[in-house]
């Protein structure tokens, strides 16, 4: 059966149930229906939140389709609450991109989902579209400032960093003119569009710890400069009240439930490859505020999400992660290793032997942060005894723990190995987190750290767009924000083409964004795109409504 028959087998427990389970007053919560719910801030208790034990969920590089970080995540949640460890799970919400492109949504699978998938995959509670409203406010009144002749601030056109969002993927949007039509409808200029999820609002939403420093971050974004040289932000224009009007409800966690009926928490949905990749700071404290365990995951590979994770929301946040799962799925390892996508059912220890080393590095990489892993063998029907045995030989050469999950088909009893070898690590105290680097270093010595001990590069490259605004972060005064970097999530280079370990490479940096309202800088490397594009066959193809309202295709 697909994702979606199975979904549609279950009974839904009604919202209130999960509430109460969750340790919220049913009368408390904001009801989206009967499934569907957002929490008051207000259930947020930091000193609770301390007691918890923060999981997060990883993964080596992946496969173009994805290696099932979300599946394990909520798979591993299902266990823990069979072992009588209350758990929440606690994700992202899906981007439409993907969900019409080509990936899919972020609901997991099998038996291993959250529920309602349908809502949860489309408009959900409405944050996406808050925040792209958001976005595009502060677009049309830094145009409309542009255009004033009263009411002007004097920005010069050409240094307005802040394009608008839209939540698809459309590469017919990345470079765009606004503005034509003569003199009532604006000053011509170049722009473009991003995707919602690499947003700034979204990593904003995503970091701030309660409605006022919200408001805060959004007056805070940068937007560029006037005539003479002098920086403009959003609280320049007066815009952060209102923007914050618009978030008001979408910075309040939603509340779902597995398909085993025990609470799921999603919030906020910033992309890996090019923002920070992690549910937000308030939906993992509300989880942890009401849990014994708070399971999260972090966006593709280690190198990617999770590093993104340490240096940026642990940081910010003060958390401290106990334990991490990295997801591995013998057909990415195979794909590292040299097969042919269409060749990755079929049995081949060869390719897997070679395919290792990109599992060796991402357990190397969890060790620079003080996290004991385990490694989280993602089953597949097409997996072979002789491949399995094959990684659970290396881990133990390895002195690393392992566990077969087969959650997509089983549910938490399919993971219940998986989740004993976390208890024990958090219960026998295996981890001391520690960052990667420190955020007063310089920018170009924090990009560094990253590209040479996380992606194993040789150096970093920078081009002359990217010295020029290495300039103007210290011009700023910005020098002290962590690092996010853009970069493809199929290779650890900023290739896509190398895969397995690759070595002896050069990071070359194209451009720096700033965030400032978010609190970080995004260094773009490669070919990597904040607006994605849609394949020739998207996903979009499939999904279609009957007479009845019953949705088909969408997973």
């Amino acid at each position: 059966m697909t994702d979606l028959q199975i979904a549609k087998t279950v009974t839904l427990k009604p919202i209130i149930d999960i509430a109460k389970k969750f340790g919220v007053p049913a009368d408390s919560i904001e009801m989206y229906g009967n499934y569907k719910a957002k929490i008051p801030l207000q259930f947020i208790d930091k000193k609770k939140a301390d007691r918890s034990h923060l999981v997060l969920v990883s993964a080596i590089s992946p496969t173009p389709a994805g290696e099932g970080k979300t599946t394990i995540s909520i798979g591993l949640s299902e266990s823990l609450n069979r072992l009588n460890k209350k758990t929440t799970v606690v994700l992202r919400e899906p981007s439409l991109g993907p969900v019409f492109g080509i990936k899919g949504g972020a609901t997991g699978g099998g038996y291993s989902q959250v529920l309602p998938m349908e809502d949860i995959n489309l408009h959900f509670t409405g944050d996406f579209s808050a925040i792209e409203k958001a976005h595009n406010l502060l677009a049309a009144l830094i145009d409309n400032n542009i255009q004033s002749k009263t009411n002007s601030l004097h920005i010069d056109p050409r240094t307005i960093s802040w394009k608008r969002v839209v939540d698809l993927n459309d590469r017919a949007l990345r470079r765009i003119i606004v503005g034509l039509g003569g003199t009532t409808s604006g000053v011509p200029r170049e722009t473009g569009f991003d995707i919602t999820a690499a947003s700034e609002i979204m990593a904003i939403l995503c970091l701030a710890e309660n409605l006022m420093d919200l408001k805060t971050r959004l007056g805070n974004i940068f937007i560029g400069y006037t005539f003479n040289k002098t920086p403009i932000y959003a609280r320049d224009l007066k815009a952060e009240g209102a923007m914050t009007v618009l978030l008001k409800d979408a910075i309040k966690p939603n509340l779902v439930q597995t398909i085993e009926g025990n609470p799921a928490i999603i919030h906020g949905g910033p992309f890996a490859n090019i923002a920070q990749g992690t549910n937000s700071v308030i939906a993992t404290l509300m989880g942890m505020s009401h849990s014994e365990y708070t399971v999260t995951e972090a966006g593709f590979g280690f190198d990617l999400g999770a590093e993104k994770f340490f240096d940026i929301k642990c940081q910010s946040a003060g958390l401290k992660p106990k334990a991490v799962v990295l997801t591995t799925t013998i057909r990415a390892l195979k794909y590292h290793g040299g097969s042919d996508l269409k060749s990755l059912t079929e049995e081949n220890l060869e390719a897997l032997e070679k395919g290792i080393p990109n599992l060796e590095k991402h357990l190397e990489n969890i060790g620079k942060f003080g996290v004991a892993p385990v490694i989280a063998i993602n089953k597949f029907e097409s997996d072979t005894d002789a491949e399995i045995e094959f990684i659970m030989a290396f881990a133990k050469r390895k002195g690393i723990r392992v566990a077969l999950a087969n959650v997509w088909q089983e549910g938490g009893e399919g993971a219940l190995e998986l989740a004993k070898q976390v208890i024990e690590i958090v219960e026998e105290n295996k981890s001391d987190f520690k960052p990667l680097y420190d955020w007063k270093s310089g920018v170009k010595e924090k990009i560094a750290t990253i590209a040479t001990e996380i992606y194993g590069a040789e150096h970093v490259d920078y081009n002359y767009k990217a010295k020029v605004q290495l300039e103007k972060i210290a011009h700023l005064g910005l020098n002290h924000l962590p690092i996010c970097i853009a970069k493809t999530q199929k290779s650890l280079s900023d290739n896509p083409k190398l895969l397995g370990r690759p070595k002896d490479f050069i990071i070359t940096v194209r451009e720096i964004e700033i965030a400032a309202g978010a609190g970080f800088l995004i260094p773009i490397t490669g070919d990597i795109m904040r607006m994605p594009g849609l394949p020739a066959h998207p996903s979009s193809e499939d999904i279609d409504i009957n007479e009845a309202g019953e949705i088909s295709g969408l997973f």
